[in-house]
């Protein structure tokens, strides 16, 4: 069983891709998505968010909204805005941001190879997040959010994407957050068939980002069921070379020392980490030290010798610090309910941390070194999951540029 094929792709028309694509569906709230289609009647986020079009107390899970969405998509398609490509390709998909680019291929994505840990996870999915993107991709009956997968860099599949991405591209777009997206279709037989290949021969292929997409995609298929080489069988994505791919910190915030003063908190913190004062932002440099923000003042945390396992997920940073500080100094043991503590992902800065805490609105912050795609990947491979907010993907991808209509 192949882990990708080709797939007829659903793109914008030619010079239509800067009036279509949309930042993921999940990274706003819904009235950042409001804001976002005012002048854009051509946003897919009219697709991937329809609830713009609604009242703005309709519920975002009612029937109308994934009605709304689907006849939306139809429109769209109808009127040439949208159009599918004529025959199985796979695309090249080059992302900058910064100046710093990373290239992949947009492929469909074996359910079947994902049900088999082929295609492999580190996150747990909510229920109810699930839910929404089933209904959505059954009411659509396509998938329009591309899942983000990683593969370990290979020099044949990444010298054909390279190659291809020589050539003219079909879509360039720079998005109104300064990132450049630019899509080449791959449709030459031989390409094709050397994609195949070498994605097969590595074996599997990890999940950076899109969990509930994949498991939503999963439960689609299996209430299908149907023929198997049907589209509902696979899933749309987006793979990148492992050492393309920039994890960046995902920081944490708590809202009260846990009854203690400060000079007690420092010393309860001092009984793990070393602690020192900092005369600016502490930026972690290195994995198992941190940045701590308390009244005003920054310290640099390491964490003192032999406390680090030998496990994939006991070791990670995000683990280390709950570990050794958040859950017996600050008293939280389930950070994906407990409210007393948030998370900021990286490309909001370590100012953000300042701000919050300087506001009274938190007590403390935590600045952390971010993940490694090897940590990631070691954890996927062991069948763990990582703890909830362990890494942020930047730049995102792009929603509409390249969609997966199913059967």
């Amino acid at each position: 069983m192949s882990l990708i094929r080709p797939f007829r792709g659903l793109r914008p028309a030619p010079g239509r891709a800067g009036e279509v694509i949309a930042p993921p569906y999940d990274v706003m709230n819904a009235a950042e998505a409001r804001a976002m289609v005012e002048g854009r009647p051509l946003s897919f986020l009219h697709v991937s968010r329809p609830e713009v079009d609604l009242p703005p107390d309709t519920d975002p899970y009612a029937d109308a909204v994934y009605a709304k969405g689907a006849e939306n998509l139809r429109r769209m398609i109808d009127s040439g805005v949208l159009r599918q490509d004529p025959q199985p390709c796979y695309y090249a998909y080059r992302l900058v941001m910064d100046g710093r680019a990373q290239l992949g291929v947009v492929v469909a994505a074996s359910v079947r190879a994902y049900d088999e840990n082929r295609i492999r996870r580190h996150e747990f999915t909510r229920l109810d997040k699930e839910n929404d993107r089933v209904r959505h991709i059954d009411t659509s009956n396509a998938q329009t959010g591309p899942v983000f997968l990683v593969h370990r860099a290979d020099e044949t599949l990444d010298g054909v994407l390279a190659r291809v991405a020589a050539g003219e591209p079909a879509a360039d777009v720079t998005a109104a957050d300064g990132v450049r997206h630019t899509l080449w279709v791959i449709d030459d037989p031989a390409d094709i068939a050397a994609i195949t290949a070498a994605a097969n021969a590595q074996g599997v292929l990890y999940i950076a980002d899109g969990h509930h997409r994949s498991a939503a995609a999963s439960r689609v298929a299996a209430a299908r069921d149907g023929a198997p080489d049907a589209e509902h069988w696979y899933f749309l994505a987006v793979s990148f070379p492992h050492d393309q791919v920039k994890i960046l910190d995902y920081n944490r915030l708590l809202t009260d020392l846990n009854g203690l003063a400060p000079d007690a908190f420092l010393a309860r913190v001092a009984e793990h980490f070393d602690l020192e004062p900092s005369a600016g932002q502490a930026r972690p440099a290195k994995p198992h030290e941190f940045g701590m923000y308390l009244r005003g003042q920054w310290y640099r945390l390491t964490l003192k010798p032999g406390r680090v396992p030998d496990d994939p997920v006991g070791r990670l940073d995000v683990s280390l610090l709950h570990h050794y500080l958040i859950e017996p100094v600050l008293g939280v043991s389930d950070p994906r309910r407990d409210k007393r503590i948030d998370f900021v992902g990286g490309i909001r800065g370590l100012g953000e941390l300042e701000r919050r805490v300087d506001s009274g609105e938190m007590a403390v912050a935590f600045a952390l070194y971010p993940t490694s795609l090897e940590d990631l990947m070691a954890v996927a491979d062991a069948g763990q999951v990582m703890p909830p907010k362990s890494t942020w993907f930047e730049p995102k991808l792009a929603d509409g540029l390249v969609s997966h209509l199913l059967d």
